[in-house]
């Protein structure tokens, strides 16, 4: 009889990306949700200031509804194209130096602004500050998610997102401390320069994305980028097989293919609705209040109370969408923002304008931890933040439409009327919510 000898195993192979989604969370992916965290937190710090220095400048330069108006839909049209253009640059040249380059964009701008002579001055800055923050949120989304292991992928986004509570909170305590001051709204656009700063630590001290560097061909870069976090976890390396690089140029019209056309259809629509309630009802708050017949300062202290309710939401909306899933995660909240917005419109006292303000701001920034959450998730590698940006490009339509808007609602009816049109977007949004693919514990897409 033939004698066999045993056969050694055969070695494990994994794709970098499976290497990625095995791991527990980590330090290394603490050092870059922190990183980005950041950043968002800046980026949010610096739309939050806006609508404090609008409502200080209404005052000191007697400017009219309209030029208000004006003042903060102008850098929504920068963000529209930074959204769009950025996402597209994040696939073609990488996701972390777009980061960079946007940072520092709207920080050197937001500084400029401290030096503005006059509304003209003013308005082209806040353009120029747009394309930067407008830029910055789909692809840093983009990153982390394409580094966080699949079973808590949705609940670290929402964590990223809940920094956008730790800038706002922030432009309030500026508006409330500084900006509340005489010329304090210059002292508020220099305090925004921080991100200039912050960008040369993103450029050095963040990874690229390793599914970015396969595709284009940088294995031993990707190779080391993974190896990071698998030490981190106390993991051995196990080999992975070769990736064809990808030489194809991503582009917009890819995201209306056959393949793509309803999720993207849907995701437009959430990111419209999302955006034209969130900043109608957030960049106006202020002004709002004063027009309730609450002072400058008051005003300040109410729209920072309203504003810590976002932690909460935020803490919520992370626990469900990993147990609830992404999509009934998105649509609930979206309802509680809807209903929340009516009640907010109707309130005519200290204690319901704060406690629907708190509801409306726990249950919107709840939703837009889930819908940063999805985007990313619903493309594959290289249209990933492509598709990404292009959603938050047409969502900046609603942001710049909504401001302008306000007055008009103002007029036609008072604020009652303006959120009851915020609560039928935040419906709108649901609807187009019911239709996304789910991605719960769901690998990224590749092809």
């Amino acid at each position: 009889m033939a004698s066999h000898s045993p056969q050694a195993p055969a070695q494990q192979s994994l794709t970098r990306a499976e290497r990625l989604d095995r791991l527990p969370f980590t330090r290394a992916h603490g050092k870059l949700l922190g990183g980005s965290g950041i950043g968002w937190a800046l980026d949010a710090m610096d739309v939050g200031l806006i609508s404090f220095i609008i409502a200080a400048l209404g005052q000191e330069w007697g400017l009219t509804a309209t030029e208000q108006s004006w003042l903060a839909s102008i850098g929504f049209v920068g963000m529209a194209i930074g959204a769009s253009v950025g996402g597209l640059l994040a696939d073609r040249i990488g996701r972390r130096q777009v980061f960079a380059l946007t940072l520092l964009v709207y920080g050197l701008a937001t500084g400029a602004s401290a030096l503005a002579t006059g509304l003209v001055m003013l308005i082209v800055l806040r353009f120029v500050i747009g394309l930067g923050l407008g830029a910055e949120l789909p692809v840093a989304s983009t990153l982390v998610s394409e580094f966080a292991p699949k079973r808590i992928r949705g609940r670290i986004v929402v964590i990223l997102e809940a920094f956008w509570a730790v800038g706002w909170i922030a432009a309030a305590l500026i508006g409330n401390f500084v900006v509340a001051g005489d010329n304090g709204w210059r002292w508020g656009f220099v305090i925004g320069m921080v991100p200039a700063f912050y960008a040369i630590y993103v450029r050095l001290g963040m990874p690229e994305s390793v599914r970015f560097l396969e595709r284009k061909g940088r294995v031993e870069q990707a190779e080391a980028a993974v190896r990071v976090y698998e030490e981190a976890a106390g993991q051995e390396p196990v080999h992975s097989p070769v990736v064809a690089e990808d030489t194809a140029a991503p582009h917009w019209r890819q995201l209306w293919t056959a393949r793509f056309r309803r999720r993207t259809a849907a995701l437009w629509v959430v990111w419209f609705g999302v955006n034209f309630a969130y900043y109608g009802a957030f960049i106006w708050l202020p002004s709002l209040l004063i027009s309730k017949g609450f002072s400058l300062v008051a005003s300040f202290e109410y729209t920072l109370i309203i504003t810590l309710a976002q932690l909460p939401g935020y803490a919520l909306a992370a626990f469900l969408i990993e147990k609830w899933g992404r999509r009934a995660t998105l649509a609930s909240f979206l309802s509680g923002s809807a209903v929340a917005a009516v009640l907010f419109g109707q309130a005519d006292t200290v204690p319901t304008i704060l406690a629907a303000g708190m509801a409306l701001s726990a249950f919107n920034l709840g939703a837009w931890g889930a819908l940063y959450a999805v985007s990313p998730e619903i493309y594959p590698t290289a249209l990933r933040a492509t598709g990404s940006g292009s959603a938050a490009a047409f969502g900046r339509l609603a942001s710049i439409v909504a401001p302008l808007a306000v007055p008009w609602f103002i007029s036609s009816g008072g604020s009652g009327v303006a959120f009851l049109a915020f609560g039928v977007a935040f419906v709108v949004a649901m609807v187009g919510a019911l239709f996304l693919p789910e991605y719960r514990g769901v690998a990224l897409e590749e092809e």
